[in-house]
């Protein structure tokens, strides 16, 4: 039994042998050591598939076509091209534009100084940015400026009427994050609790702020804070509620913030088909459940990359509120329009994740293709090269006979 076992293994031994033997007379040298290392690197696990918890097959319910699942702009940095980012309370954006200024690979790194908020983000060479956001610009155009607000201020801020005509092709593009409703809601009241309250934010629509009868305050005072998470939901104001929803879509097509222009139903309506159209048209959007694809997406969609990976932050203020089944599900009917934008916006976010990985796959794929013929051409080339030498030398000899 130890004989025949001894055999096999040396067999096996022998075999494995005469298999990197053969390896290296058809690919020689360090060309193919490239290649395994490639093929071994391209094995490993996929880090964006468990590190959200997402499940590994994405099973998509909607239809869209690959224009809109192939985020790929042309940014140009060094020309007039802007980036604004659309900053949605409590969905994880002041990290995600701490990201946009201190860890960004740039010829030119935005200069962030200890203590301050903001940083200067110039263009190349240029005493202009590139970036319209929080940390860059400040709140420009308002605190957390709407969609609405966004698209009519920034255009009139960054350029005047004179560098307007000289810029033509200056494009803007809108960028935003969004979270799960429930756990952005819950985010919110505890924020509002510590006694945040946004007065700074002007809701300009229209060419004006809405009136006091249009937005009424939720509290009287300086502030909330202290309130309870019934009181919270109790106000019939209160601009939490389904506040993505409001922030993306354009709010002129329902009469701004007055509800008597059009019946409630049609007014939820059109703002949650403006939402989804005007997200889906954006250059690009995030998740907060989804870190590394929102890292890895951005990265695609401007060909521009982050030094450090995100990290996934699950236990947040929000995590840590326990809630009963129903004010879960109280919340989500005060947020009925935000859940529906959230499930639509998960199913396109994870549909360009899949359809952007299966392009950079393919692209892998045939450099790899390409490789290979290279390495063919220059063995046959070589191949040739040693038989012709070989055949020069008997024809030498046959003459020196």
């Amino acid at each position: 039994m130890d004989d025949k076992s001894n055999k096999l293994l040396l067999a096996l031994v022998m075999l494995f042998l005469f298999a990197v033997i053969v390896l290296q007379y058809v690919c020689p040298g360090t060309e193919c050591q490239l290649l395994r290392l490639q093929a071994f690197h391209s094995s490993r696990a996929d880090p964006y598939r468990t590190e959200d918890e997402s499940p590994p097959r994405f099973v998509a319910r909607l239809n869209f076509t690959d224009a809109e699942l192939l985020r790929k702009v042309d940014f140009n940095i060094k020309g007039d091209d802007l980036i604004v980012f659309l900053h949605i309370q409590k969905t994880g954006g002041t990290t995600f534009g701490r990201h946009l200024v201190r860890n960004i690979q740039l010829e030119q790194p935005c200069e962030c100084k200890a203590g301050q908020k903001k940083c200067t983000c110039h263009r190349p060479g240029k005493r202009e940015t590139w970036l319209f956001s929080r940390f860059s610009t400040g709140w420009s155009c308002g605190l957390h400026a709407d969609w609405t607000e966004l698209t009519n201020c920034v255009p009139s801020i960054v350029d005047s009427k004179k560098e307007v005509k000289l810029r033509p092709s200056r494009n803007f593009y809108y960028i935003t994050i969004l979270r799960d409703p429930v756990s952005r809601y819950l985010s919110e009241w505890r924020h509002v609790q510590r006694g945040a309250t946004w007065k700074a934010s002007l809701h300009v629509c229209d060419g004006r702020s809405p009136t006091i009868e249009e937005l009424p305050s939720c509290y009287t005072g300086d502030d909330w804070s202290g309130c309870s998470l019934k009181e919270f939901m109790d106000c019939p104001y209160n601009l939490a509620n389904n506040r993505q929803v409001r922030m993306l879509s354009d709010l002129s097509l329902v009469g701004c913030y007055n509800l008597s222009v059009m019946p409630e139903e049609q007014r939820n309506k059109v703002l949650l088909d403006s939402a989804k159209e005007n997200l889906k048209c954006m250059a690009f959007f995030g998740l907060t459940e989804f870190q590394r694809k929102t890292q890895y997406l951005f990265e695609k969609t401007f060909n521009m990359n982050f030094i450090s990976p995100f990290t996934q932050y699950n236990n947040t203020r929000a995590s840590s509120v326990e809630i009963d089944q129903q004010t879960q599900k109280r919340i989500e009917a005060l947020n009925f329009l935000d859940m529906e934008l959230y499930e639509y916006a998960k199913d396109l976010f994870l549909q360009r994740y899949q359809f952007t990985r299966q392009k950079d796959h393919q692209e892998a794929r045939r450099k790899r293709q390409e490789q290979r013929k290279i390495l063919k051409t220059r063995h046959a080339h070589k191949r040739d090269q040693t038989d012709n030498a070989t055949s020069d030398y008997v024809e030498d000899v046959e003459k020196w006979r």
